[in-house]
């Protein structure tokens, strides 16, 4: 999956930094701050988009969860809106809406 940055100026900036840390010029710290100032966030998906993905892959509750590697009571909390997403599963979720299912079977 492609980064996406928050301008096309911080793309530079964080490509320059990506090519330091790899010769060592700079630390990991360093790249995780550079990470977080320029990456875009991933948006939190609502209750209802959770479904409509999961529906428009034609997947089961059990199935998705699968996919996703978490509990079916997970997907279905997240449809309820009880828990929300987060970290690798919104992540996931967020390649799921952006390029399907197939992006990560």
């Amino acid at each position: 999956m492609a980064k996406q940055y928050r301008s096309e100026a911080l793309a530079s900036i964080h490509e320059t930094m990506e090519a330091l840390h790899e010769v060592g010029a700079i630390d990991k710290q360093t790249m995780r701050d550079f990470d977080d100032a320029c990456l875009a966030p991933v948006k939190p998906l609502p209750p209802e988009e959770i479904r409509a993905l999961r529906e428009r892959e034609h997947l089961s509750q059990p199935v998705f969860a699968r996919y996703l590697n978490v509990s079916k009571n997970l997907v279905s909390d997240w449809e309820r809106g009880v828990k929300r997403p987060g970290g690798p599963a919104l992540r996931l979720l967020t390649v799921i809406e952006k390029k399907g299912i197939q992006a990560i079977i």
